[in-house]
């Protein structure tokens, strides 16, 4: 959300158009693989850079090796793009014909590239918008039956800043060139932790295992279900009842050992364990700051509004804790006596209110175990403090999905089953299952109230039908909440975020009845434009905007008229 009403720079057509594509071809080209054989080796040499930039060849001359970051071992690749070069880095590897090939790498970076050409069959790859942390990019390819030697690649974006990339594989039959062996077997799990936990389930955690492609998690002693990610809930449990957990790290060479045993039990029967939100509500955003929108105490909020979320939380010295200072000077000496007493009424109204960290200018990094655990003991410090129910995550400049999950749930763990926690990702943020934000929305999903996409400030983006629709129609909510809706979070989880007012945003405003039609669409397949979704979500959580101040400084215009429509949807 922007701390001002100056508009972002729009972001390059060049870059945009590439990114479209990219989308696209990730969509059609990311798939599992078999479990390797023990007669598979990497075909990459030098997979780990640890000799330099041996056997790897970097478009004009813009790749070079670091001892840090690394993934593993004492170097790793980085490459910087220019405006005229996206800073391709590549080798040839020798394959057998007719075979198929996992091709994996850890990378750094926005706009990271990795994938397959010349492989007599069809060409891969795969990317990633965002990865603060290290990231595991993996895809699979089948060889021609000529096909003796396949390039792989790796690259970012034109104009972009330099990534990092690590422990290259190119898994499979040895093609007589392989010099570097193959994955090992990697080591048990560590930090493993119950989280929420409700009548019938119980969230869990770990640290993530470097050279794991999956976990099994056991129940007492039981096999549970393989995962692909660092967490998992498990569920069909009974109620007030103590159960033993373990995980385990697999690849292509094993499983390792169980991690140590946790033991987590479940909540009481009727004990509910989610938020006091309504089935539809209205979120709105509001301001610590003035900045030319009407100045507001939280008791002007109008009752429209089910969720306040407080703008902004901002960054201490200590990586991933948060702080929060109420701008009593700016907002006409509101004091914070004041400022807990109108929390603590509207909550007696039935309103949820929340602390956003982050913004436009935020700059919170939650990127190692560390900044995870001071992140989740500042937001609750800070909960306690003034008595927010949960938090919003408004993190516009990227977020580690491992450990910004490993966050919340910690913070969840802390908060109970009554924490309020909400999201405002941008429209790019959410384009693909593979994006940072996406991946933490679904890593989170059994604590999750609802994803506010951002649907403004963005210029014209993929829908779930894969085509390009204009920012500021219906079918630009509607088309882009369908990859939500369908990619993985429930209907009840999606909210269209839009700006109270022209002068909220820099672009992407809509009249509020475009947002009623929206919603209209999205719950009854009605008041649709040219998209219409292939199925109806009536249980779609509502709207959002940003922001109060705005919206008040519009005659409340907004609130009036979205308001009383999500309150009414069936």
């Amino acid at each position: 959300m922007p701390r001002t009403a100056h508009p972002r720079p729009p972001r390059p057509r060049r870059l945009l158009t590439a990114v479209l594509a990219a989308l696209a071809a990730a969509a059609a080209t990311l798939a599992g693989s078999a479990p390797a054989t023990a007669a598979e080796v990497n075909a990459a040499r030098n997979a780990g850079y640890e000799s330099g930039l041996s056997d790897w060849t970097c478009s004009a001359g813009s790749g070079g090796t670091v001892g840090s970051p690394v993934h593993s071992g004492s170097g790793a690749l980085r490459a910087t793009p220019t405006a005229a070069d996206n800073a391709t880095c590549s080798q040839t590897v020798a394959v057998r014909p007719g075979s198929t090939y996992t091709l994996s790498a850890y990378v750094q970076g926005s706009y990271v590239y990795l994938g397959a050409s010349g492989t007599g069959s069809t060409d891969v790859s795969t990317w990633t918008p965002s990865a603060t942390g290290w990231q595991q990019l993996r895809t699979t390819f089948t060889t021609g039956p000529e096909t003796t030697s396949v390039t792989v690649y790796t690259h970012g974006w034109y104009g972009q800043p330099a990534y990092f990339a690590d422990d290259f594989s190119v898994l499979g039959p040895d093609g007589g060139g392989g010099t570097d062996p193959g994955p090992q077997v990697p080591d048990a799990p560590g930090g493993l932790t119950a989280g929420a936990v409700t009548p019938s389930s119980v969230a869990l955690s770990w640290t993530p295992v470097p050279g794991a492609t999956g976990y099994t998690v056991y129940r007492d002693g039981t096999r549970y279900a393989a995962v692909s990610g660092a967490s998992a809930t498990v569920t069909g449990l009974a109620a007030a009842t103590s159960y033993r957990f373990q995980v385990s790290a697999t690849n292509a060479a094993g499983e390792s050992a169980r991690s140590t045993q946790i033991t987590a039990t479940t909540a009481p029967s009727g004990s509910g364990g989610s938020p006091s939100v309504p089935r539809h509500a209205v979120t709105g955003y509001w301001q610590n700051f003035d900045n030319g929108a009407t100045v507001q105490k939280i008791s002007d909020v109008p009752a429209a509004y089910d969720i306040i979320a407080v703008a902004f939380a901002d960054a201490t010295s200590t990586p991933g804790a948060v702080a929060f200072s109420l701008d009593s000077a700016g907002l006409g000496g509101y004091t914070v006596d004041q400022f807990k007493a109108d929390i603590k009424a509207k909550q007696a109204a039935g309103k949820s209110v929340v602390l956003s960290i982050g913004g436009e200018r935020g700059t919170i990094s939650v990127n190692d175990a560390a900044s995870a655990a001071h992140f989740a003991d500042s937001a609750y410090a800070l909960m306690q403090q003034y008595g927010f129910d949960g938090v919003d995550i408004d993190l516009e400049n990227g977020l580690d999905p491992t450990y910004m999950s490993q966050a919340l749930r910690s913070l969840s763990q802390k908060a109970g089953g009554h924490l309020v926690l909400t999201m405002a990702p941008q429209t790019l943020d959410m384009q693909s299952t593979s994006a940072g934000y996406f991946r933490t929305a679904l890593n989170v999903k059994d604590i999750l109230t609802v994803v506010n996409m951002q649907y403004y400030n963005s210029g014209s983006m993929l829908g779930c039908d894969g085509k390009v629709y204009a920012q500021g129609t219906v079918d630009f909510l509607t088309a882009l909440a369908c990859i939500q809706l369908e990619g993985g979070l429930a209907p009840s989880q999606v909210g269209l975020g839009l700006p109270a007012s022209p002068r909220g945003a820099g672009s992407g405003y809509v009249a509020p009845s475009v947002v009623n039609a929206a919603l209209d669409c999205l719950t009854q397949g009605t008041s649709c434009g040219s998209f219409k979704p292939a199925r109806t979500y009536p249980d779609l959580r509502g709207a959002m905007t940003w922001s109060t101040n705005w919206d008040a400084a519009n005659g409340n215009a907004w609130s009036n008229a979205v308001g009383p429509h999500v309150h009414g949807l069936p």
